[in-house]
């Protein structure tokens, strides 16, 4: 596995992330175990969670399968605040009490006295950015938490939260920030790539395979295991189940063709080889799936091969 600065802070993480989006619900605590075991034994370090994945229950299993493998001096362990459920809806609270409540509530199920990165998971336009930024200088302050970002910041947000934190007393830097990033969803490069640029902020690229539209599994259609077929997912998917993107992914399983790897593979080198990107963080329903992903570090593309997919995927 290879590594890399976020941005320009000393925080060093593996280039591939382990997303636990589904733990707790797709994934159960065997799947967990082996695929923990598969990330660490591949040298990936970067795990990223949140209170709210795997409705409620995914830091619980995840902290009891690091208690149980002792690996926790092994992590770089990356959490997240300020989303909650209410009912039935996801909804978004930035609210100091709610941020500082979730990130107690991470350490407990997580084991441990500290995150080594905690991120706003949200920006909430209902609360005043100073509040929820003044949180996260409690929490470093406080030794809960190394290193703080933000996620699903627009540009403005982020250069706004960044220099805000930087003209404090303590001068704390955002040092990271999560967005949605791929081939098939290239818009974070209008705004918020270049601002982080500037500002020395490492982007963390969630949902890298374009909600696993990438893998070419779509192409002749929508398999019965797929989240595409899941009425609970269904609509997470279909946003990319479009001609113009469909585009893009006979492109991608051309290039994949002719270089002799898999359309994963490809996708996943591309992404790392764009600017500002620290990581990405794959999720998979299952090791093997996981370990299809793992075994992308290898891949250098070609320039020609590179410039093909930037051409075709440019508007997405």
């Amino acid at each position: 596995m290879q590594y890399r600065r976020v941005g320009r802070s000393g925080l060093e993480v593996s280039r591939l992330a382990l997303g636990t989006m589904t733990w707790g619900t797709a994934v159960d605590a065997y799947e967990g175990a082996d695929q923990l075991s598969a990330f660490l034994e591949a040298g990936g370090t970067l795990v990223d969670t949140a209170p709210i994945y795997g409705d409620g229950a995914c830091e619980e299993l995840l902290g009891t399968l690091i208690a149980k493998a002792s690996v926790r001096d092994q992590i770089v362990l990356a959490g997240k605040a300020g989303l909650i459920r209410r009912g039935d809806e996801t909804v978004r609270d930035g609210s100091r009490r709610t941020l500082l409540d979730q990130l107690d509530l991470s350490l407990r199920q997580l084991g441990t006295d500290h995150l080594d990165l905690w991120q706003v998971h949200t920006y909430d336009p209902l609360v005043p950015l100073e509040e929820v930024l003044g949180a996260l200088e409690h929490a470093v302050r406080t030794g809960r938490t190394r290193y703080v970002g933000i996620s699903n910041f627009t540009g403005w947000q982020t250069a706004f939260a960044h220099t805000w934190l930087a003209g404090r007393a303590e001068a704390l830097p955002l040092v990271s920030t999560q967005v949605e990033y791929s081939l098939i969803r290239r818009d974070a490069e209008r705004e918020v790539i270049p601002a982080v640029e500037h500002l020395g902020m490492g982007v963390l690229a969630w949902s890298p395979l374009g909600r696993g539209v990438l893998t070419g599994k779509y192409r002749g259609g929508i398999p019965a295991d797929s989240r595409a077929a899941d009425p609970h997912w269904e609509a997470f998917v279909s946003a990319y189940l479009t001609p113009a993107k469909a585009g893009v992914v006979e492109a991608l399983a051309r290039a994949a063709e002719g270089l002799d790897v898999t359309e994963a593979h490809v996708a996943l080198a591309w992404l790392l080889g764009r600017p500002g990107v620290s990581a990405a963080i794959v999720g998979a329903r299952t090791t093997a799936q996981l370990q299809e992903s793992l075994a992308s570090e290898d891949l250098e593309l070609p320039p020609e091969i590179i410039q093909a997919l930037d051409d075709v995927s440019e508007d997405t």
